[in-house]
């Protein structure tokens, strides 16, 4: 696959739901700054209103191999087509009352940079690199080649508690579309 956008989840292992973010539901979110591509750092346990955080492994780069066996983890593929996705419905998200947006991932921030230029995102993307939020919530991760990554996952918080998990995310691309349903659907 060449093109990072250009998937075929059908060929694709898909994630089961293990049990491993049932307990995120109607928990506070810890008071943990974390730094984002747009240069502050952020508090999710502070942010009012609606927010969404689409947490995911790690995005590839262009001409960058991924890890041996990345296809074959289910879920783990398809970072990059959710970010996409979360900038298309951007502007939906916010006429249904989300006042904040971001992504989260465990990359630091200089390579989450890359990313947010190359796809031209309207939101920050955060950095959980030391998993103080991920191990604060017990966020569900996986390893592969010796590297720590977090399980895709996204959350719709309301004054920094989290109201609904969506979790496991398959396939990615769909997932901001997904909120947007669960929220049309919440406002009837």
């Amino acid at each position: 696959m060449t093109n990072l956008l250009d998937v075929d989840w059908s060929k694709l292992p898909v994630p089961v739901d293990d049990g491993a973010a049932a307990h995120l539901h109607g928990m506070r979110l810890p008071a943990i700054e974390l730094a984002a591509t747009d240069g502050r750092m952020v508090d999710l346990s502070g942010l009012p209103g609606l927010a969404v955080v689409y947490v995911y492994p790690m995005t590839g780069r262009p001409g960058v191999p991924l890890p041996d066996g990345w296809d074959a983890i289910p879920g783990a593929r398809g970072c990059t087509p959710q970010s996409c996705a979360f900038r298309d419905h951007a502007a939906e998200l916010r006429e249904l009352g989300v006042a904040s947006l971001f992504g989260l991932s465990s990359q630091d921030t200089a390579y989450q940079a890359e990313l947010a230029a190359r796809l031209h995102l309207p939101f920050a993307i955060l950095s959980d690199a030391r998993f103080r939020l991920a191990d604060a919530l017990r966020l569900p991760c996986f390893e592969v080649a010796g590297t720590r990554l977090l399980k895709r996952l996204t959350m719709v918080l309301s004054a920094g508690r989290i109201e609904k998990v969506f979790y496991p995310v398959f396939p990615p691309d769909r997932s901001a579309g997904d909120v947007v349903g669960w929220l049309r659907a919440a406002q009837r």
